[in-house]
Formats: structure tokens, C-alpha cells, sequence
């Protein structure tokens, strides 16, 4: 959630930069801070824990004068959330300042290396690495953006990060890598702007600049330059924004759900902050309000949900059965509430739900209060009846879901239930420090491998132009993977009205096999794993049928081009976190689909965002 600004130009810095951060509060946070370059050529910082009211009675109270400066407002990944730990940080040496959004996952390695270098560190983020390598390699002579260009290719994971320098006054650099969240460049007359988010600059200008992972910017009052990490120059398109502030939100984005599939490594970093303790390697829940007496009298868990909230619960349940050994069923709340469960006081009932007003979840919740169950949420919707009702809850975090089709909220859902998992695994003694350890890594890495998943929507664009006038779609996964399966088919009977169906690959023989001919694709989730070879087996029988297979496949496996008439690769992930990464594909495949269909994605026929009645 975290937010970022910056500004040169002829108007008072500070005051621009705190303006455009108070236009992203929607976003959330838990610290802020700005960083101006003052008259005398010095870096002055001012950074404050809590809302921007903190930071703005400090400035008041000690105003920043200047013609450049950056600001951010973070939530907390690597540090808790304090004054130290907030942005903007300097480097050792006071000429250089940055802000960063996203997750720095070799930040131990360069810290180790810096620390025996004589660095002394001054936080426990993960992002004042990045700046005490800038700082190093101007020191030895670079200019900014060259020692930006540099140390960037010792990060490992998605960052976009804004430099500013006290010798070199007279402009900003600003870069990013993968997906961690967007950099925006707002063109002025004789003045530049900075953001992560274009409500928080659309105030001054409307013609923008959107840079591309692994593209860095150089700006000036009255110039900018952008280039790959490589230095060659790319010459970038100029978007006029509307005025419109429907508009102004989607940005590039031609519809609310593109926009919401491609901020999903940013909701996965923002689901995580504050809840992995990297230096301990240890996770935490504290909204659940986990004791060790509760989980001793806890042996049985139902999941209840409706829709997409349903099938992260089929994902939840291969999590928390393997980490954690307890036993999970998953419902829909629309049935739940109605065939009288054996429900009593060892039982937790944890409710999904995007909106946290659903009706039937609620019902479904009521009735398992009434049943003297505990309570469970995970929620987006902060505040809501679904958060109030519940003994514990964890929030998604995922921001905004503008499109009906729920895309980041079932991502950060899977990842919210990972972290249960793991918590409750680690409670009921079935995970060790150094399992925990390893989970802990698995997630960080995460949003890197969402990202390259996204790098290649022009694949899954080609494949939507070849596959737009199917009228059937079959869907095939197992294990872990058959839920991503039915994910898949609700996403494109929902948006493209293409009808679709998702199946266990082993119950394809029991009937489904009957349907297969040289009319129907279908896409079978091949990703390496315990079940590939009897995956393979079934790819294997849809195509003897006659059946267009498209594989979905991890990176690196040839032999499934052998089997398939099309593959989709997506980045080797560890198995019980594969269908974070694995439904990004499927997502995109019925976007275009819907778009060259000609359907409304967003708001498809006769679906509403919220059911808030029986």
C-alpha cells in the first residue's frame, strides 16, 4: 500500500509532495516521510509513525523549505513500523536519499556485505540497502543515475524506487523493476512530478508517463529521459489523462479488471507487510488472536464462501491439512446455513469474503456463532459486518476491487491463507523454526513470480485471438491445482459468457471425456509437481479424443510441448503456492477473451460485486 511522490520544480517542494500523499491515504499505511534538498544544499528529512497528521504537525513544526523533493508513505514488509524504519532513507553519508516501493529479497546478503564494508545501517528494512549501494558507487565517482543503474542489478525482486542527491541538485531519478507497483512521470511546464499513483499528481498536469519494469527515468525541471537498466534510450509514450477521476484511476488500463490483474504483486506485497518477521524468520497474525489454548481445543475447521472466495477456500484446505494437520472442510455459505453442520465449541468457521457483507457468509457465520463455534474472517473490506462478527480476522490488503470478477482479492485470499496455515501449523508443532523459515522465504519471493507470470500477457493475447469463438472450454487440474481449475472456468463463463467448465483431471474419464472433440480446447494445469506424470497421462487421452489442448507449464519443461497444441509457461513455484502463480494465465486468458468478444468485463450481465441478498 505504500505510496510515492516526488517533485522539481519552481513551487515549494515540500508542500507539492505532501499534497499527492495525501491523495493516496486511500491506500493505506502505517509511516510516513519526506525528504527536500534545502537552500544550503543539504538533505533534510522529516518522517513520523501514524497518519499523515504526524507528519504534517513535524513540518509544521519544523517546516522544509525546497525546489526538489520525494515523499512515501509505507506499510511496514521489513521492520515494524516505526520512526526508524520509515522513509525516506539516507545514506551513510547524508548525499543520498531514496524511496522504495516492494520487497528487496537479497536484502540480507547485501547488508551482510555492506556491514563488512564498514556501512552502518541506521533501519531494519530491507530498503536501505538500495541506498547505501547508490551512495557507494557515487562516492567511487558515478553519476546518479548510473550508480542507480548499478546498484539495481544487485537487487533480486520487484522494486520501483525514486533517488534524489545532494550533488546532483538539479534532478531526480526514479527506476522500476517487475511489478511491485507503477512509476508514474507527470510533464509540467518547467516542472516534473513523480508517483506511484496518478491521483496524486493529476491535480497539476494530465499528460503522463508510464514506465515499464526494468525502465529507469532521469528527470529535470524541464527535461526527462527514460532507458532500459542497459542505458540504450526508449523513447516512451505520452498519455493524456481525463479529468475524469473513473478514468484517472484505471490510468493505463483499459478496464478496472486489467488494472486490478496486474496489481496483484502489490496486493501480495501489501497482504504480507508486517506480518513476516525476516530476521526471526517468524510469521504473525495478530488480528486472529491466536492463543495456544484455543488452538489446543480447535480440531476441526469449515471454510465458508461463495464464488471465487469459495475456491481459495478448496485451495486453503490442501494448505492447512498439510501444514497445519488440521481438519478442514470447505462449504458454501449458501448451503452451509441450511443442512445443520456439526458445529460445536472445538469448531472454527472461517468466512472469505471480499466485501465482508455477503449474505449468505454472514448467515453462514450467524449460525455458526449460534452453534458456540469461533469465528474466523478473512475480509477485505475493512470494518465490515463479516470483520465485526468474527473472534479473529485477517485482512487482504488487497485495495480497491473496482470489477466484478474478483481477481486480486482471490490472490491475496491464497496468500492470506498460506499464512495460516503456516501460524497454525507452527502453534499445533507440525512446522519447524527452520520449516517456518523456508515458508517465510517462499512468500517473499512471491510477487517476483507473479510478475514474470504477467510479463507475458501478450501470449495469453494470441491465444485469446485463436480461441475467442470456442463455445465450450474445458478446464483441468488436480490436487492442489483442480481448484484453479474451477477458478478458470468462472472467470471466463463470467466475463465472456463462454460456457466452461472445471474438473478433477482423474474424473475426466467418468463422463466429462465424452464431451472432448476437435471443437473444445481444453486447458490442463500441467505445472511440475507430485501429479505431473498422471497429468500428463490425461493431456494424453483429451488429445486421442481429438481435444485442442492448451498446457499450462512450468519453465523449462519441454517434454510438455510433445503433449500440447499450445503451452503457457509460468515461473517454477513451490507446489502448495503454485496456485497463486498458476491463475494469473487463466485471469488474463479471459480477459482478452471477453475484450475481443466485445463483452462488458467489468460489469458483466446480470453479476453483481456484492450479494447482499438471499
Amino acid at each position: 500500500m505504500c505510496g510515492i511522490v516526488g517533485y522539481i520544480g519552481p513551487r515549494q517542494a515540500p508542500d507539492v509532495v505532501l499534497q499527492g500523499l495525501k491523495r493516496l491515504e486511500y491506500r493505506g499505511y502505517d509511516s510516513a516521510g519526506i525528504a527536500a534538498l534545502d537552500d544550503n544544499g543539504e538533505i533534510v528529512v522529516r518522517r513520523d509513525v501514524g497518519k499523515l497528521a504526524n507528519l504534517t504537525a513535524q513540518l509544521q513544526a519544523a517546516p522544509l523549505d525546497g525546489r526538489i523533493a520525494i515523499g512515501h508513505t509505507r506499510w511496514a514488509t521489513h521492520g515494524a513500523p516505526t520512526q526508524r524504519n520509515a522513509h525516506p532513507h539516507l545514506g551513510m553519508n547524508g548525499r543520498v536519499v531514496l524511496v522504495h516501493n516492494g520487497i528487496v529479497e537479497n536484502y540480507k546478503e547485501l547488508r551482510d556485505e555492506l556491514t563488512a564494508e564498514g556501512v552502518r545501517f541506521n533501519s531494519d528494512t530491507d530498503t536501505e540497502v538500495i541506498v547505501q549501494l547508490a551512495e557507494r558507487y557515487m562516492a567511487g565517482g558515478l553519476s546518479l543515475d548510473e550508480a542507480a543503474r548499478r546498484t539495481l542489478r544487485h537487487l533480486e525482486g520487484a522494486s520501483a524506487i525514486v533517488l534524489m542527491s545532494a550533488d546532483e541538485p538539479d534532478r531526480l531519478v526514479c527506476a522500476r523493476i517487475g511489478n511491485a507497483g507503477g512509476i508514474t512521470l507527470g510533464l509540467g511546464d518547467d516542472e516534473m512530478f513523480i508517483a506511484s499513483d496518478i491521483p496524486a499528481i493529476l491535480e497539476y498536469t494530465r499528460r503522463m508517463v508510464f514506465l515499464e519494469s526494468r525502465q529507469m527515468a532521469v528527470i529535470s525541471t524541464d527535461n526527462f529521459t527514460v532507458m532500459d537498466l542497459d542505458g540504450r534510450a526508449v523513447s516512451p509514450k505520452i498519455h493524456t489523462i481525463s479529468w475524469d477521476p473513473v478514468s484517472a484511476v484505471k490510468g493505463e488500463f483499459k478496464h478496472f479488471m486489467q488494472k486490478e490483474i496486474f496489481d496483484q504483486p502489490r496486493a501480495i506485497i501489501d497482504t504480507l507487510g508486517g506480518r513476516i518477521d525476516h530476521e526471526n524468520s517468524s510469521i504473525h497474525l495478530p488480528e486472529m488472536n491466536l492463543t495456544p489454548e484455543l488452538i489446543e481445543r480447535i480440531d476441526k475447521l469449515f471454510i465458508v464462501a461463495c464464488g471465487t472466495s469459495y475456491y481459495a477456500g478448496l485451495v486453503g484446505k490442501y494448505m492447512i491439512e498439510t501444514l497445519a494437520r488440521l481438519p478442514v472442510e470447505v462449504e458454501y455459505a449458501s448451503e452451509f446455513r441450511y443442512y445443520n453442520p456439526i458445529v460445536d465449541g472445538r469448531t472454527a468457521v472461517l468466512s472469505i469474503t471480499q466485501s465482508g457483507e455477503t449474505a449468505d457468509t454472514l448467515a453462514a457465520s450467524e449460525q455458526a456463532r449460534s452453534q458456540e463455534a469461533t469465528l474466523w474472517s478473512i475480509v477485505n473490506a475493512i470494518g465490515s459486518q463479516s470483520m465485526r462478527l468474527a473472534d479473529g480476522s485477517i485482512p487482504m490488503h488487497a485495495g480497491p476491487e473496482i470489477g466484478v470478477a474478483s481477481t486480486k482479492a482471490f490472490t491475496t485470499s491464497l496468500v492470506d491463507l498460506y499464512l495460516l496455515a503456516c501460524v497454525l501449523g507452527n502453534l499445533r508443532g507440525h512446522i519447524s523454526p527452520a520449516e517456518l523459515r523456508r515458508h517465510a522465504a517462499d512468500l517473499t519471493r512471491l510477487p517476483t513470480l507473479v510478475g514474470r507470470a504477467l510479463e507475458k500477457d501478450a501470449e495469453y493475447q494470441a491465444l485469446a485471438e485463436r480461441f475467442h469463438k470456442a463455445r465450450n472450454f474445458l478446464f483441468l487440474g488436480r490436487g492442489i491445482n483442480y481448484p484453479i481449475a474451477l477458478e478458470g472456468a468462472l472467470k471466463l463463463k463470467e466475463i465472456s459468457y463462454i460456457h466452461a467448465e472445471g474438473y478433477p483431471a482423474g474424473e475426466m474419464k467418468h463422463g466429462p471425456i465424452a464431451l472432448i472433440d476437435e471443437t473444445m480446447p481444453v486447458l490442463a494445469i500441467v505445472t511440475k509437481n507430485a501429479l505431473y506424470d498422471k497429468m500428463i497421462s490425461q493431456v494424453q487421452q483429451a488429445r486421442a479424443r481429438g481435444g485442442i489442448v492448451i498446457a499450462l507449464a512450468t519453465e523449462g519443461d519441454e517434454q510438455i510441448r510433445q503433449e500440447a497444441d499450445h503451452v503457457i509457461y509460468v515461473p517454477d513455484t513451490p507446489p502448495l503456492l503454485s496456485p497463486v502463480v498458476n491463475v494469473i494465465p487463466l485471469q488474463l486468458l479471459s480477459y482478452h477473451i471477453a475484450v475481443r468478444r466485445g463483452a462488458d468485463v467489468d460489469q458483466p450481465r446480470n453479476l453483481a460485486k456484492s450479494v447482499t441478498v438471499e
